[in-house]
């Protein structure tokens, strides 16, 4: 009776939690990128405080340097990327269609016979539902982008992000560990060790996956970034620092600069094949650096997030919280892949699994 008892509160806990969540999803996200930068500093500013630095100096030191950096770099790379984004909606979703056409006027093309064999037959008789389909979804991606970039609820959205974020970051950093010492505190004394066993885990598999995805996807978009533009490609910087941000989903980011880029590629330099081959080939090589190197010497096999648990948590957690559950489904899918390894451990040493005084 007492563990269906405690099976019943935790359920009802984490559903509540999860409803919470749900409903306050909209007024969340200044508060949760503010956690997340201060997850990020806290170390740094505990070795600070160790050296002799108060508390609050410390944070001011760590947050004041963060945020100079984080200005400097948008100051430097934000005018030229609000200009690639710009000419990116007008110069190419604005002319998605005369893209279409182009493509079944190539694939249609007598000189390419084998194209025609694959793909002519099903794509010429469909060519007016392609158009159909492709007007007006282009119209209304490009108007979708331009209010985003030009609407009020994004301007304030922005504006709450830049001075709430880091005032919730400050003070969450100042009283972290007062935090966590009152939240010690709370937990009952005869689970008090396996709770901090478990938090424990659940810290440095989260760490590690930040830390370490962190790096690999700064390192990745200044590789894609430079590598496209270099290769002559336009929207490179663009498509680069992209692909390098949502490169925190596993396969998502190297799969979406090589689509980008080969589409940008074909209609910017065809009929030139060559060129398009090496923007093609950069894209390659990147992905052959974070699957082969990156990934392995920096994540290693210490994290415990398996790609697909991780694709599903993000997946199903930016459906219900939409970009606030981006940012929460990895510690949530860490702490799950956590508490669910425990419960199948204790699980096995039970008597259910051992078989033991049945008949």
């Amino acid at each position: 009776m007492r563990f269906e008892r405690h099976v019943v509160f935790w359920i009802a806990a984490i559903l509540i939690f999860v409803g919470l969540l749900w409903l306050l999803s909209p007024v969340l996200l200044p508060f949760v990128v503010g956690m997340g930068v201060a997850y990020l500093l806290d170390p740094l500013a505990s070795r600070l405080t160790r050296r002799g630095l108060s508390r609050l100096v410390a944070t001011l030191v760590i947050l004041g340097a963060f945020v100079l950096i984080v200005i400097g770099l948008l100051l430097l790379v934000g005018p030229v990327l609000v200009k690639q984004l710009s000419g990116f909606i007008s110069d190419f979703i604005g002319h998605l269609p005369n893209y279409v056409q182009h493509i079944q006027n190539w694939i249609n093309d007598p000189s390419h016979p084998w194209l025609k064999q694959m793909l002519g037959e099903a794509f010429a008789r469909t060519d007016q539902s392609i158009g159909n389909l492709v007007v007006p979804a282009a119209s209304y991606l490009n108007e979708l982008l331009s209010s985003l970039l030009s609407g009020g609820r994004a301007l304030v959205s922005l504006f709450s992000l830049v001075i709430i974020a880091p005032v919730v970051a400050f003070y969450l950093i100042c009283d972290w560990d007062r935090m966590v010492a009152s939240i010690d505190n709370l937990i009952p004394l005869p689970q008090r060790e396996t709770v901090r066993g478990l938090a424990r885990e659940i810290d440095a598999s989260i760490s590690a996956y930040v830390h370490g995805q962190s790096l690999v996807c700064l390192l990745l978009g200044c590789y894609y970034a430079i590598g496209l533009t270099a290769a002559g490609l336009h929207f490179g910087l663009l498509i680069g620092v992209v692909a390098g941000l949502i490169s925190f989903v596993p396969y998502v980011g190297s799969f979406t600069a090589l689509i980008v880029s080969f589409g940008v590629a074909v209609e910017q330099f065809y009929p030139h094949w060559g060129r398009v081959v090496i923007v093609v080939a950069v894209v390659l090589v990147g992905q052959f650096i974070e699957g082969n190197i990156l990934s392995p010497r920096i994540l290693g096999k210490s994290v415990g997030l398996h790609p697909v648990w991780l694709i599903f948590a993000l997946f199903a957690f930016g459906y219900l919280l939409g970009f606030v559950g981006l940012l929460l489904a990895v510690p949530l899918a860490a702490a799950a892949g956590v508490l669910v390894r425990f419960a199948l451990q204790r699980y096995r040493q039970s008597e259910l699994y051992a078989g033991n005084g049945s008949q």
